[in-house]
Formats: structure tokens, sequence, C-alpha cells
């Protein structure tokens, strides 16, 4: 469920404006994006707004192709850098007054920012009361909390990150971008759909990443049952000539 806060909640709609929703919906979704321990939410979302700004530029806070990483012709430092270095660099952070004043207004956001450690520890614990109540022992709970907690988080983690490293560097070039950003189809099982990030880079705020037949987006399907149930509305879709007038045109 945390990967869905994180897709869903704190990319699509907190950061991109994908769709609209209720105030409820809005607050569990920054709720389940909070426990998946990425960081407090007006920090996720002004840092991914400066990464569409200026995306694998020098700027950019976790782009791959920083040419001091590759003075010395290693790809692997930028990749490396771009996965999880860049999170221990001296770098500026993005400045929330330019990249995120609509969330500066906006008292749920505000909330849910400053209660972001109950969040985070309850995305711990709630795994260890689980394992707790269904085994009755200490161990139960430790499981739960190693698995459900620790394991989950590591998991999730490394999946974002290669969003930021992997699909910056390798796969398909489908539509025509000022970036670097790439399609990987292997990944978007465990990025929950994110890995279509040519594709997000190309459309940055439709809700569906899957835009093309054969694109499997399980975040863009949570998203339609979501809207089919009345839950959001407004969702930002592409249409196919939109998505057809964008392709990159086959080498001759």
């Amino acid at each position: 469920m945390t990967v869905a806060g994180t897709s869903i909640g704190y990319h699509r709609f907190f950061t991109h404006r994908s769709f609209k929703t209720s105030r409820p919906v809005k607050i569990g979704l920054g709720i389940l994006g909070s426990m998946a321990v990425q960081g407090p939410v007006l920090d996720w979302v002004s840092t991914h707004r400066r990464h569409h700004e200026v995306a694998d530029l020098p700027e950019d806070p976790h782009t791959p192709h920083r040419g001091d990483l590759h003075a010395t012709g290693s790809s692997f430092r930028g990749l490396l850098y771009a996965h999880i270095g860049w999170m221990f660099s001296d770098q500026e952070g993005a400045n929330p007054h330019r990249y995120i004043p609509d969330l500066l207004t906006d008292r749920d956001a505000r909330w849910l920012h400053r209660t972001f450690p109950v969040w985070a520890a309850a995305g711990l614990a709630l795994p260890a009361g689980v394992g707790l109540t269904f085994t009755g022992t200490w161990e139960g709970a430790m499981s739960g909390f190693l698995w459900g907690g620790l394991v989950r988080v590591f998991l999730l983690q490394h999946a974002t990150f290669s969003v930021n490293s992997i699909c910056h560097s390798f796969g398909a070039r489908t539509f025509r971008t000022p970036d670097a950003s790439r399609n990987v189809r292997w990944l978007w099982l465990v990025t929950f759909g994110e890995s279509w990030h040519n594709n997000h880079h190309a459309f940055p705020n439709s809700a569906r990443f899957g835009v093309r037949s054969g694109e499997p987006d399980p975040g863009g399907l949570v998203i339609s049952v979501l809207e089919r149930l009345g839950l959001i509305w407004d969702v930002v879709t592409i249409s196919p000539h939109r998505v057809s007038s964008r392709l990159t045109p086959p080498p001759r």
C-alpha cells in the first residue's frame, strides 16, 4: 500500500496534480506516502518539481549525468550518485517558495509534513503489531517489523531510486524530450508503473504513465478504479493524437 502512497499520492497527486479528490482521500494518500519513509511531503514534492524543471542539467538534484562525475570517464559514479549519493551531497535544496507555493498554503499538506515522523514510525510499528496479533509472540512481532517494516522500506526505497538512476541511463527513448529519461520495461512492476519514465517526462501531468498499449501501469490501474468509484475525478489523460505526435521517429 505504501508504494501506492508514493506513486499515486506524493507523485501523481501532490507533485503533478494529475487528478482531484476529496480531503479524506488526499490525507489518506499523504499518510500512505509518509509511511513509505521517503521524507516529508513538502520536501519530496519540491525536489521532484525541481528535477523536472532542470532534468539532467547540472542543477538536477539527482541526475546521473553531472559533468564532474564523468570527469574520470566513470558512468558508474553517475549512477551511484543518482541512485543514493545525491542525498548526502552538499547541494542546495529546492526552494519551497519557488517550487511548492500551492502546498505552502495547503493546511493539510503542511500538517502531513509536520507529522511525518508519526506516520513513518507507524509504517514500521503496524507490521509488528500485525505479527504480534496473529502469532501472539514477540518473535512474530519482530518478524513483522523486519519483513513488513524494514525490508519493505528498503526495497521500496531502491525501487524509487532506480527511477532516478537506471531510468535516466538505460532503456527506450520512446518520446522526444529534452532530457535523458528512459522507459525501462523490466522495472514496471516493482516501481508501480513509474519506470515508464520517458513517458512521464513527455507528459508530466498525465495520471497514467503507461500511455500506450502494452505498457502495464499498476498506479494507473488503481487510479482508474478510484475514478470509477467516484473517489477521484478530473483525471488528466493524454489523447492518442498527442501521444502519436510526440513519438520519436524511427531510425532511417
